[in-house]
């Protein structure tokens, strides 16, 4: 699993390359400019969490999965210090892979940390019906899901299968902790 920006432009090169996409396909296809696609491939610069949103869509994968997929299914024990983190430089989110993308396993839970008054928005699902559980775990977020608002407090779940552009946004002055588990259908 990838710990650093180097090993995840390592990853995001092999897909395209496992594709035998040029730099100008993807960046078609994702609407992100070929010079920034080059650099985070050669770890220049990270990708922000919008531009994985639209990377996982392009390659028709979870964005855990941007991440690397552990090969065949076994039940295994991921200590907190061998869950792989990143960081979107740009709005300060944070996403700590808890069960990672796994052969055998249609789903995967991360636990996400987004400052106060930051927003993480993403223009589509990497594919339609992707099955999401969130729970929030501290601080207030309100996470919109097409046309639909939901504006969550500590304890509240949120059940929902993504088909639409959504974003989420920790409301208030406090930051926002939630876990999130993503199903494949």
């Amino acid at each position: 699993m990838p710990n650093s920006d180097t090993e995840l432009a390592e990853r995001l090169s092999a897909l395209r390359r496992a594709r035998n996409w040029p730099l100008e396909l993807l960046a078609e296809k994702t609407g992100v400019s070929r010079a920034s696609l080059s650099r985070i491939e050669r770890g220049d610069t990270s990708p922000t969490a919008a531009i994985l949103g639209k990377l996982a869509a392009a390659f028709g994968v979870t964005v855990a999965e941007l991440f690397g997929v552990l090969p065949g299914p076994s039940e295994t024990c991921f200590p907190r210090g061998d869950q792989p983190v990143w960081r979107d430089a740009e709005t300060g989110f944070v996403r700590r892979s808890l069960t990672p993308a796994s052969g055998g396993y249609r789903g995967s839970m991360i636990e996400g940390w987004l400052p106060a008054g930051a927003i993480v928005s993403y223009d589509a699902p990497p594919f339609p019906e992707l099955e999401h559980h969130l729970v929030l775990l501290e601080g207030n977020l309100r996470c919109t899901l097409g046309r639909d608002i939901h504006d969550l407090t500590p304890g509240d779940a949120l059940r929902f299968r993504l088909n639409s552009p959504n974003s989420y946004q920790a409301t208030g002055t406090a930051p926002a902790r939630y876990i999130l588990t993503v199903i494949i259908p």
